[in-house]
């Protein structure tokens, strides 16, 4: 490589290789490597030696690359993880291990993981587990919630079997080898070095006015700069939002931000400008105003209102009841009630919010991370005023997502940036610009009362829910309708009634976080059944139990379903390990007065997709005359697996092996809308459209060649072979008349999941499926300090159909670690935590061993049976574990996270 003038060559060994790049001084180690030696499989999460992602091995010692000036490198031997897996045995032995444990979900975290453990292996071929998790430890993973990492490097059996890849089979994931290599593409992977970079000028306050100055005089001093965008640049409709009737905030303020965080404007210009911008001289002027940054201040007499036509910034609210719950409470034997608080909580995911957009053809092409690519295509449409056929989405790699990538964030800048300078663009997130103006989980404040007859029914159940939205809507009115459904859990409840509110704060917006809302809800309810139970003198897991619902059993909305009610076999699964845990706590604390030691169970339900409104997915497949079966899979893989589960589903419902099918992933071009990856439905509703691809093929297939639907088939090499009753047939693709996409076969299919509107009483039929889940929970608590630390769950979860059930175990430990997180650690406050070294996640550390319990009663209406899992699994975690810090102490916590200080401050409470 030769060196820009005065700037001198960095040589060293990479990978085994010899290199050379221009570096200037202070340049950190992961520009130089992804930027100038092409090493992208070095991922930055964070740009602070938080999170690890970044993580390099210098003459064998592992360092976060992000914090090591390049100059340290001179001369010395640098590994990286797609290096050691090309050329270091022990790495492939690793990355075998890690694909047989599906050890890599999303794939963002995968690369440093790999580098770290490999630095482990050499020194200590057979760890245990304390030095696996020290050794690992400055790595953070938001997806797997560690277990199945720390099973890889342990070298623990496999959980994946070598298999056709049939519905039922724990094959490994289909696209998870990629991951482990790391080839896999995320999306700030695409851009070609030097490409123009774009810098958003964002509000320093959570409200204020302002005015921007002279832009093009901005422009025209200021070296590198090519342009500036605001709201003035917008074509079409300065307004973006998921909901329709709720489409409320601007691409770019136009004269107040109404958070800390909101965008005013966007510099677009070289890597070498964007690096140098100063913020603090572009020309723009702040008025800070007054801000509402509660619930209760955005609610008082004269507050200014964040939107015209919406009363006491009241967004809208939710509303279910059934039979007289006012009525059912004043005859109820024993009553109780509760006022329960959560914060904002950060998704946190590894990848920050990137992508890369250029013009073809005319055509705006935009490459980014999202759960939902058709959903990114309307709103540039009408942010752009531009026809959709100009438009085109070409999703990435996901590094995470959980709700948050539904909505759009660096997609209009690129492709606004594109339009206007007619160039490649791209725009990454720093870490604190992602988590000042990204959606966050609502935080919550409930009030709830239950009452119960001497044996246990319960009789009557009111419940009020405020959520903070923040400043526009996002998913708040889809939390607002939601959590009255779901605020009585898995239980039969006669007399019943649940509203709730969504409320505009100046705090960055709220909007969908795996549950939106249900884990709220799901602490108030859960923690009173405990203190019912124990008023009335009744086991609570007995409890829960004899309330259960089940089969033909009306829902609190009057819904009923005659199979697949899963949730009293949860809880009867956790039986055993109940009376078991409980036992041997009480022995422990018999010895111990500092360290006590408590159980918690929780449950919990969940609905699968929309409510009470349409809810498709498409999925296209084919056979080319090669004999390539093509499957079309537009559902977005976030790291849940929705690429190995829908190609399973689709490879049984077809006959073939999942190792015979090509994928062809999302791409608002040539592949179907799926829908969005949001409320657990891919596996229900994606699958189900899969399946009937699948049977469509086949049908197509076994009536060309005359046989019977129960033949067995063989596609490959250009022919089509089947054996029926004993005979051979074949067929000759290559003389096949084919289509226009070379299809010589081609099915394609929709599927629409059967709901019913709720009336005004939210009475109806919100979800054709539910999922259902218990949890148990041992901890440890530390009565002094207030500390909490969880040795064991126990989680039952009935997914009417385990698809693949490695990738079930997956979600259930990933959820349980976020569930843990949100329980005792994970409060988001804007202007303070905006970091991941100030806010803090779980680490490899922090996650205990978990034993997951599949349970499988098969719905109706699910594909082979199945059900959705994702969201299903964080919900009864945290109230699990508030449990069981009252089990230990006899404190009850009532605001989440449950740090040190609120433990601590509850117990004392307890001594007067």
């Amino acid at each position: 490589m030769n060196s820009p003038q005065g700037i001198p060559l960095l040589r060293f060994d990479l990978d085994g290789a010899p290199v050379a790049a221009p570096v200037r001084p202070g340049e950190r180690l992961s520009q130089v490597l992804r930027e100038k030696l092409g090493a992208r499989d070095v991922k930055i999460g964070c740009n602070a030696g938080d999170c690890g992602a970044c993580t390099v091995l210098i003459d064998g010692a592992p360092v976060c690359a992000c914090l090591t000036p390049a100059h340290q490198a001179e001369g010395r031997q640098i590994e990286t993880a797609a290096g050691l897996h090309a050329n270091d045995a022990t790495a492939k032995a690793l990355g075998a291990r890690f694909a047989q444990q599906g050890a890599a979900q999303c794939g963002i975290c995968t690369p440093g993981m790999m580098v770290s453990a490999v630095a482990l292996l050499r020194e200590r071929p057979d760890p245990t587990e304390q030095q696996v998790q020290d050794a690992l430890g400055g790595v953070l993973c938001r997806c797997s919630g560690y277990r199945k990492i720390i099973d890889a490097v342990r070298g623990a059996a496999p959980s994946t079997t070598d298999v056709r890849g049939d519905v039922g089979d724990a094959i490994a994931r289909v696209d998870g080898a990629d991951k482990i290599a790391g080839r896999e593409r995320f999306a700030d992977d695409i851009a070609p070095p030097g490409t123009l970079e774009i810098f958003v000028v964002r509000s320093p306050f959570a409200r204020a006015g302002f005015q921007l100055g002279d832009l093009d005089a901005f422009v025209a001093r200021t070296a590198g700069i090519e342009a500036v965008l605001s709201a003035s640049d917008i074509p079409g409709r300065n307004a973006f939002g998921v909901i329709p009737q709720f489409v409320d905030q601007p691409v770019f303020a136009e004269d107040e931000a109404r958070f800390r965080g909101e965008a005013v404007a966007a510099v677009i210009g070289t890597p070498d400008a964007i690096a140098a911008f100063d913020p603090a001289r572009f020309p723009v002027t702040w008025d800070e105003r007054p801000a509402a940054c509660d619930i209760e201040t955005a609610q008082a007499d004269g507050t200014d209102l964040l939107h015209e036509g919406r009363a006491r910034n009241v967004m809208c609210g939710g509303f279910v009841t059934c039979g007289d719950a006012k009525a059912a409470l004043a005859q109820a034997e024993i009553t109780v009630e509760g006022h329960f608080q959560s914060g904002f909580v950060e998704h946190a995911y590894i990848e920050p919010e990137a992508g890369f957009a250029e013009m073809v053809n005319g055509r705006v092409e935009v490459h980014a991370c999202t759960q939902a690519p058709v959903m990114d295509l309307e709103a540039l449409e009408v942010i752009l005023g531009m026809d959709r056929s100009k438009i085109r989405i070409v999703p990435s790699a996901v590094g995470g997502g959980f709700g948050s990538k539904l909505d759009i964030s660096v997609q209009p800048y690129l492709a606004l940036a594109a339009m206007k300078t007619g160039k490649p663009v791209r725009l990454t997130y720093s870490r604190t610009e992602s988590m000042q103006s990204t959606t966050k989980r609502h935080p919550s404040d409930i009030r709830l009362r239950i009452g119960a007859q001497r044996d246990g029914t319960i009789t009557g159940f009111d419940f009020f829910g405020a959520f903070d939205t923040g400043a526009y809507a996002s998913w708040g009115p889809t939390v607002a309708n939601r959590v009255p459904v779901h605020a009585s859990g898995p239980y039969r409840i006669k007399d019943y009634r649940a509203e709730s509110a969504g409320i505009h704060t100046n705090n960055p917006p709220a909007g969908a976080f795996r549950g939106f809302g249900v884990p709220q809800s799901a602490i108030a309810q859960e923690c009173l059944f405990d203190v019912l139970a124990e008023k009335l003198g009744i086991d609570a897991l007995d409890f829960r139990i004899m309330n259960a619902l089940t089969n033909g059993a009306p829902t609190v909305c009057g819904q009923v379903f005659r199979q697949g009610v899963g949730i009293k076999a949860c809880l009867q699964a956790l039986k055993p390990a109940w009376d078991a845990e409980r036992k041997a706590a009480a022995s422990h604390n018999a010895a111990h007065d500092v360290a006590r030691r408590g159980v918690g169970v929780a449950a919990g339900w969940y609905g699968c997709g929309n409510t009470s409104l349409p809810n498709p997915s498409t999925i296209k497949s084919g056979v080319r005359a090669d004999g390539t079966v093509v499957l079309h899979q537009g559902a977005m893989d976030i790291g849940q697996g929705a690429n190995t589960v829908i190609a399973q589903i689709f490879a049984t419902a077809l006959g073939v092996p999942v190792n015979q099918i090509e994928i062809v992933g999302p791409d608002t071009d040539v592949t179907p809308d799926a829908g969005k990856t949001s409320a657990s439905r891919q596996t229900y509703v994606s699958g189900n459209a899969a399946r009937l691809s699948g049977e469509a093929l086949r049908r197509a297939i076994v009536q060309r060649l005359n046989v019977s639907n129960e033949a067995t088939l063989e596609i490959a090499h250009g022919r089509i072979t089947a054996q029926d009753a004993g005979k051979t047939h074949q067929f000759d693709l290559t003389q096949a008349d084919v289509d226009a996409e070379g299809f010589a076969f081609r099915a394609e299919e929709t599927y629409d999941p059967p709901t019913k509107p709720l009336d005004e009483n939210g009475q109806g039929e919100p979800y054709a499926q539910f999922g259902y889940a218990a949890h148990l929970v041992v901890v440890e608590v530390d009565v002094e300090t207030g500390t909490v630390k969880p040795l064991k769950f126990v989680a039952a979860h009935d997914v009417g159909q385990a698809i693949n059930p490695m990738l079930v175990e997956g979600q259930v430990q990933g959820g349980i670690a976020q569930g843990l997180g949100m329980a005792l650690m994970e409060e988001y406050l804007p202007g303070r935590t905006e970091n991941l070294h100030d806010y803090l996640i779980p680490t490899i550390g922090d996650i205990p061993p978990i034993e997951t319990l599949i349970i499988e009663e098969p719905d109706a209406h699910g594909p082979y049976g199945a059900k959705g899992l994702g969201e299903h699994v964080l919900i009864p975690t945290a109230p699990a574990i508030l449990n069981a810090i009252y089990a230990a102490t006899g404190a009850r916590v009532t605001r989440v996270p449950a740090t040190p200080d609120r433990v601590r401050t509850a117990i004392r409470r307890l001594d007067g």
